[in-house]
């Protein structure tokens, strides 16, 4: 966060009575280092339930995402899907609050699950267990990168820009995603004749309740952080979807797609609403099949969707630790994150148990920002968004009842924390000035974190070549260069290969 913002690191600002408690000595604190890292036990428990509203959506949107038919016209099924996606998440969740220590948040990554389901309605033959089962062997392929220091070394082996950065693209991103989920910036339909491919609004303007109870959250919470209340992202979640449950219980607003007609001024995807409690189904844990893509497609074609699976969740999880552990303070003056190998372990482990469990690969969530600026710093946090995930899977009206509206205005200000350490980046060395623009520039407008990195990594490459400097690149750079390049390339590739 940028103290000239008069915001601040949490670890900056003068410990509180229970800080000093802490200090004498609980046997959690000592293990989760919570008073050493400036926090105490309400910013972590506050950062864990911002934390899970902020991506509580996910349990909803991966079964949408999900809910296509194989070639055989099998579907993983809806409640299937939910259930499982909330278990997974929050035994992840607290695995990383346990074990790492950081207050990162793991679920289905979005990118990968959605690669997953165009991969499944492409390519005749292939079914859910098979593709699940490649997701799995992705994951198998990175905790060996991971266990043997592969991984790590690729970590220390950006510049300081570079992960500077990716800072501020995944702020730009968070950002982003922000303003879309609240319908606040929307993407123009290609029949509208235009070359503008996101506009304000409807048409130009703002129009419709949900987008109203954006601008309140989006007003309210920048009121609080600029008046260091205490909670102030979580109060604003809050405040908002109270706002939105009063809205949608009297005006009867209903969502902007209802599965047959397109409503501009519903809500974006959750409407507010309870549901009826239901059993949690489980049972798509463990039918995944790591071979059946190979004897379905070949073992050409099989070893390229699993290389575009593995580099999307090696580099889309390396840029969004690097840009929370900074945002939270959690980084030595080197620029190394304490216990990044036991993140980049559990986090190789959320693709192998997501995949194995049918949801698609559990990755670490940008979303993890809301909880951080609400002054999460340590493991706890994350225990406490693992517990509400597992929650979730026997009440879902928790997680129905806030819409996206409600909680875009965190994501909002998240991102402008974020963005504040852009100073940061020495501009005038086009070296690492242009890759550094690169990487925050198609974050966003991409929608991916991996293809901003790898932006980033090759133009980095390139220019130090161009000006006589290669020798300042270090190996695993160029070879992470390299991957990069027959990344963005798979698609000639494919086509050389024969492979559809």
């Amino acid at each position: 966060m940028a103290e000239a913002a008069g915001i601040g690191f949490e670890s900056t600002l003068p410990r509180s009575p229970e800080t000093s408690m802490l200090k004498q000595g609980s046997a959690i604190d000592r293990y989760f280092k919570i008073s050493e890292r400036g926090s105490n036990y309400s910013r972590e428990i506050r950062g864990g339930f911002a934390t899970f509203f902020a991506m509580s959506y996910i349990v909803v949107l991966n079964p949408l995402i999900l809910s296509g038919t194989d070639s055989s016209g099998a579907s993983l099924g809806f409640a299937a899907v939910a259930a499982t996606t909330a278990f997974v998440a929050g035994i992840m969740t607290i695995l990383m609050g346990a074990w790492a220590k950081h207050p990162f948040a793991i679920a289905t990554g979005l990118g990968v699950n959605a690669f997953v389901a165009v991969t499944i309605a492409s390519h005749p033959g292939l079914t859910w267990p098979d593709m699940m089962g490649l997701v799995m062997l992705s994951g198998l392929t990175m905790l060996i990168l991971v266990l043997t220091g592969f991984r790590t070394a690729v970590f220390k082996a950006v510049p300081e820009a570079l992960k500077t950065a990716i800072v501020v693209g995944i702020g730009l991103f968070i950002a982003l995603i922000g303003l879309v989920n609240a319908g606040f910036v929307r993407r123009i339909p290609d029949a509208a004749g235009t070359t503008v491919p996101l506009g304000l609004g409807v048409d130009g303007k703002l129009l419709g309740w949900p987008t109203l109870v954006f601008v309140v959250g989006l007003v309210l919470t920048i009121a609080l952080v600029v008046r260091k209340v205490r909670g102030a992202i979580l109060i604003g979640i809050i405040v908002s979807t109270a706002l939105a449950a009063i809205l949608e219980f009297t005006l009867h607003i209903g969502p902007s797609f209802d599965g047959k007609t397109y409503n501009p001024r519903g809500w974006s995807l959750v409407a507010p609403k309870f549901t009826e409690w239901a059993a949690p189904d489980l049972s798509l844990i463990g039918k995944a099949n790591p071979i059946g893509a190979f004897q379905h497609l070949g073992i050409i074609a099989a070893t390229l969707l699993a290389f575009v699976i593995l580099l999307s969740i090696f580099f889309d999880a390396m840029g969004t630790m690097v840009g929370l552990a900074r945002e939270a303070g959690n980084i030595d003056k080197h620029g190394n994150i304490p216990n990044v190998d036991r993140v980049l372990q559990v986090d190789a482990l959320g693709a192998i148990i997501g995949g194995g469990s049918s949801v698609s690969s559990n990755q670490i969530f940008v979303e993890s920002g809301a909880g951080i600026g609400e002054g999460a710093r340590t493991g706890l946090a994350s225990i406490v968004t693992g517990l509400l995930f597992l929650v979730a899977m026997f009440f879902t009206p928790l997680i129905n009842l806030v819409p996206f509206e409600a909680v875009a205005p965190a994501l909002v200000v998240v991102g402008f924390m974020m963005v504040s350490q852009v100073g940061k980046i020495h501009w005038q060395d086009w070296g690492v000035g242009i890759p550094a623009f690169l990487t925050m520039a198609l974050m966003p407008f991409t929608y991916s974190i991996a293809n901003g990195l790898g932006a980033g990594f090759i133009s980095f490459a390139l220019i130090r070549t161009f000006q006589g400097r290669a020798r300042e690149v270090h190996p695993l750079m160029w070879a992470v260069a390299a991957a990069f390049l027959l990344f963005f390339g798979i698609g000639p590739v494919e086509e050389i290969l024969g492979v559809k």
